[in-house]
């Protein structure tokens, strides 16, 4: 399913991946997060992903309303609060991508998979 847009002149329609690669480059910007995660499911292993990979770490759904749902796959720095990334990353996305999209957030869920020391 695409996200989309109607107004007087026609249908503006979003592709998910379009709104995946803005939301990755808005939370690797975040404060605590060192990037997005890919975990292997048959082995279990997390990986860190470049950046111009940064729309395998999430998991982008619109639902029948045309409301935007994103999961993203995080690691974050060692030594801050994951509590306090994890808010910020949901405020920043939150009002960046509606503001790119021109459609709302019904939810973010933040799934932290691992903790990487910053050089």
């Amino acid at each position: 399913m695409r996200g989309y847009m109607e107004n007087e002149l026609g249908t503006i329609s979003i592709d998910l991946d379009v709104i995946a690669t803005y939301a990755g480059s808005v939370a690797v910007e975040c404060f605590g997060i060192v990037g997005m995660a890919a975990v292997s499911m048959k082995d279990g292993l997390v990986k860190l992903l470049r950046k111009d990979s940064l729309k395998h770490g999430i998991n982008v759904t619109v639902n029948d309303d045309n409301k935007i749902s994103l999961d993203f796959h995080v690691i974050v720095s060692y030594g801050v609060s994951i509590s306090a990334v994890a808010e910020n990353l949901m405020n920043n996305v939150k009002y960046r991508v509606e503001e790119f999209t021109g459609m709302e957030i019904d939810k973010i869920n933040v799934l932290v998979e691992g903790v990487r020391a910053i050089d």
